[in-house]
């Protein structure tokens, strides 16, 4: 696995090729009962998803027993507002989108061990009485500006790295992409809570849209070391004495391309960086002297930051798709959201420790079946 990145404070190139789409099989030998479960459940999650959401809601939602806000349902107001609170306190959920998911579980577990409380994963009264001390709005107001609703925007970003590498730029779809990226959200919660906002077409600057209240804040402490658990997928920053300052859900590695082992350090940070698809590397399809350069921005395959490591071609980037953060392979490098990624990159300098740890070893069939992606 080798990887070249060209960008600000960098000068390495990252590079990697594409993985053949896993194919899969769905609803094969399935006991009809069990069937007419899922059906039933997908079914109320899909009403669910139709029903209205307000600010209010989620700004007053409270946890009662029985009602941890569990479900598939986009946008369950107690689940949006743990996921909010979860993130200002730097115990990241990947991407807010009301739905309470392995992310979630994993952020309540470590704030669960970092407040001395009994480690579930499951959102309770303790728990709940914890994060609720943030007593600022989960959502709030935005008003838009010109370059949310100008841009400049592409019109699609394509999949195939030969075309990206004839685009000036790798930039967002959409302001509704540019917005849910902005204020950590799923699209689809964007769109729940603005139902008359057409985000194609949003409007004239200073309309206002509600979106979840998670700026301007940074992270107390100096981070001295981070530990990435290979095995349950988590980026922790500590400081000198260990304690925890920020904990973010990462993709990291696959079996075909695992992750390095032991200590490495950070060497540089690269912001907005240029990818390079080189055929110098041992999975690359390309012929001798090929070299796609892919052009930095929000949608470029290691998204808008790389933290390099003292080992080539691998390091702790970004990603274009962060509602796919954990739920994927990669070839080796640990993936955060775009987010995540500018925060912990705004919060180390060189020579801080990386470790590569596996506390949390699964067997091999929990593995298998996620679809390796392409960074």
């Amino acid at each position: 696995m080798e990887e070249r990145v060209n960008g600000s404070g960098s000068g390495r190139d990252v590079s990697l090729s594409p993985i053949p789409p896993l194919s899969l099989s769905i609803c094969q030998n399935i006991p009809d009962t069990l069937l007419a479960v899922l059906v039933t459940g997908l079914l109320a999650a899909t009403s669910a998803d139709a029903a209205p959401l307000s600010m209010k809601q989620v700004n007053q939602a409270e946890w009662t027993a029985g009602k941890a806000g569990k479900g598939l349902a986009v946008g369950t107001p107690l689940m949006t507002r743990t996921q909010v609170l979860l993130d200002r306190a730097f115990f990241s959920p990947g991407i807010i989108d009301g739905r309470s998911g392995s992310n979630v579980k994993k952020a309540l577990q470590m704030f669960q061990k970092a407040n001395v409380l009994p480690v579930t994963g499951k959102l309770d009264q303790k728990v709940w009485s914890a994060l609720a001390q943030d007593e600022a709005p989960a959502l709030t107001t935005y008003a838009l500006t010109q370059s949310d609703v100008k841009g400049p925007f592409v019109a699609k970003v394509p999949a195939d790295l030969k075309k990206q590498a004839k685009m000036k730029r790798l930039a967002f779809t959409s302001p509704l992409e540019l917005l849910s990226e902005r204020f950590h959200m799923a699209p689809d919660l964007l769109r729940k809570l603005n139902p008359g906002v057409n985000f194609k077409k949003p409007g004239t600057p200073g309309m206002k849209i509600v979106v979840a209240n998670v700026g301007g804040r940074k992270p107390e402490g100096k981070v001295a070391k981070i530990q990435v658990d290979t095995a349950g997928q988590t980026v922790r920053a500590l400081d000198a004495e260990g304690k925890l300052i920020a904990f973010y859900p990462a993709t990291v590695g696959s079996s075909d391309y695992p992750s390095p082992s032991g200590k490495l350090k950070v060497v540089a940070v690269a912001e907005r960086p240029v990818f390079t698809y080189s055929a110098k590397l041992q999975y690359s399809k390309l012929k001798k002297g090929q070299v796609y350069k892919i052009a930095a921005g929000p949608n470029n395959p290691v998204g808008l930051v790389w933290i390099d490591l003292n080992k080539d071609g691998y390091g702790i980037h970004g990603t274009p798709e962060p509602a796919k953060i954990s739920k994927a392979e990669s070839h080796g490098c640990v993936r955060l959201t775009n987010w995540d990624a500018v925060e912990l990159a705004g919060l180390i300098k060189p020579g801080v420790p990386v470790t590569f740890t596996d506390k949390t070893a699964k067997p091999a069939a929990k593995v298998a079946g996620k679809r390796q992606e392409k960074r």
